[in-house]
């Protein structure tokens, strides 16, 4: 059966005003232009590659690193493979990343608080803070506080000793550990029973709150259960005090545990940076909070912490949460900036791989694919805590 001429006509007049069929459309048109780009680059990079004769593909992670890695937190050397060199990177970004966004958040929310703060000193305190460190680029930053730690810290021969078993100089400081014993062990386990403990008891004393409006002293408990199992295991392991010291043989410190003033420098710049950030997020989460909101919880008895942990900040949280989750993950891309002080993060290991294998582009590629690890699994995490403070309204 034919169909009429004016039909077609109409048919395709409407296809193209169609915005969902355009939409398709433009997808499909799309798609494939990047499929096309994607292909030349691939393409075009691999000829170039076969024509200067550079090998491709990740078989050299197989290969003995052959160079030394200054921090590692497991077992390390020369003869390992690439691959084991690179995550040693790995585990030391993961590290200085995750000190660095507890100690962030907590400074950050202090100051944040703090430049609220009725106190004129104070809060004229914190905002000289914000807008020093905020106005003074990270790396800069990075730089002063890495020459501040070789230049004005005397040599490991003159190392400044406040106490016993405990030193400072220019290679970091270096103190103490207690000798290894099973005991240890059990108190690691000890603690992790207390974390679970906490959680099940945050959840009842809030239930019981709910339907008694009695508050359960959850802080001060927790605290005794984080501190009193494991010093119970520690009593019942017959409470060891062996000690490992360190000592000065020759040139450096030998025993004990150091902390280099490169981790030290990296984690203070990035810490410094980017709470300065966090502090105008938690402030600005306080303030939109209603005042009407304060007054009705002074006004039935409220003490003013209270009023901050039970009123104010479960209000804030729903505008702090998300800019606080760019703001983590900033301070996990800026760790790459370690490479300028000579903290072996990923990053820099990746580098010297890279110089010495040549295999540029899978080296990127890995750096590439680990920040971007980094970053969906903050993410991840700060939209499920941001779906589980939301406030549900009736």
């Amino acid at each position: 059966m034919l169909i009429p001429n004016h039909h077609k006509k109409a048919g395709s007049i409407s296809f193209w005003y169609d915005p969902d069929k355009r939409s398709i459309l433009y997808q499909i048109g799309a798609a494939c232009l990047f499929a096309f780009v994607a292909w030349y680059l691939v393409s075009n990079t691999l000829t170039n590659l076969e024509r200067q004769s550079i090998a491709t593909g990740f078989g050299f992670l197989d290969r003995e690193a052959a160079f030394e890695i200054g921090e590692s937190l497991i077992d390390y050397s020369a003869v390992d493979r690439y691959g084991k060199a690179l995550f040693v990177g790995f585990l030391n970004t993961l590290l200085v990343s995750f000190i660095g966004i507890l100690l962030t958040v907590i400074l950050g929310t202090f100051i944040g608080v703090a430049r609220l703060s009725k106190n004129w000193l104070v809060k004229k305190c914190a905002a000289v803070y914000i807008e020093l460190f905020q106005d003074i680029p990270i790396l800069l930053q990075l730089f002063f506080w890495y020459a501040f730690f070789y230049e004005m810290l005397p040599s490991p021969r003159d190392a400044i000793n406040p106490i016993k078993g405990v030193f400072l100089c220019n290679r970091g400081l270096i103190f103490g550990i207690p000798q290894s014993h099973p005991v240890y062990g059990y108190m690691a386990v000890a603690g992790i029973v207390a974390v679970a403990i906490i959680i099940v008891l945050k959840k009842w004393a809030t239930q019981r709150q709910n339907l008694t409006g009695r508050i359960f002293p959850v802080f001060r408990t927790s605290l005794a259960l984080l501190i009193g199992l494991p010093l119970a295991c520690w009593f019942l392991g017959g409470a060891p005090t062996d000690m490992n010291l360190p000592e000065l043989k020759g040139f450096n410190f030998k025993g004990g545990i150091g902390i280099s003033p490169e981790f030290t420098a990296l984690l203070l710049g990035l810490v410094l940076y980017t709470a300065a950030f966090v502090a105008e997020v938690v402030r600005a989460g306080i303030q939109s909070v209603s005042k009407g909101q304060t007054e009705a919880a002074m006004a039935i008895g409220l003490k003013p912490g209270q009023v901050l942990n039970l009123i104010i900040l479960p209000q804030a949280l729903r505008v702090i949460i998300p800019p606080l989750t760019s703001q983590m993950l900033n301070l996990a891309k800026n760790s790459s900036l370690a490479v300028a002080i000579g903290y072996p993060d990923f990053v820099s290991v990746a580098g010297t791989v890279i110089n010495q294998t040549g295999q540029a582009i899978e080296g990127v590629l890995l750096i590439m694919l680990v920040y971007l690890i980094f970053s969906l699994s903050t993410s991840a995490f700060m939209n499920w805590y941001n779906k589980k403070m939301a406030i549900i309204e009736r």
